[in-house]
């Protein structure tokens, strides 16, 4: 649970915390991911190729470095 305090009065102030707050603990991704059931192999197969393009995207970046 988020607490948020407003300060004089100030509800813009406190929407924008909220709203940071809310993205940094991922709240919003982890209710997505659980609407929907996917099969641990696929999420590994998921991490896998998103793991070899960020990869990927580094050596190209230290080849024209």
């Amino acid at each position: 649970m988020l607490i948020i305090e407003v300060k004089n009065g100030n509800i813009e102030q406190a929407l924008k915390q909220y709203k940071r707050k809310v993205i940094k603990t991922k709240q919003i991704k982890n209710l997505q991911d659980r609407q929907q059931f996917t099969k641990k192999s696929v999420e590994k197969r998921d991490e896998f190729r998103k793991a070899s393009y960020v990869q990927s995207l580094r050596t190209n970046a230290e080849k024209e470095s």
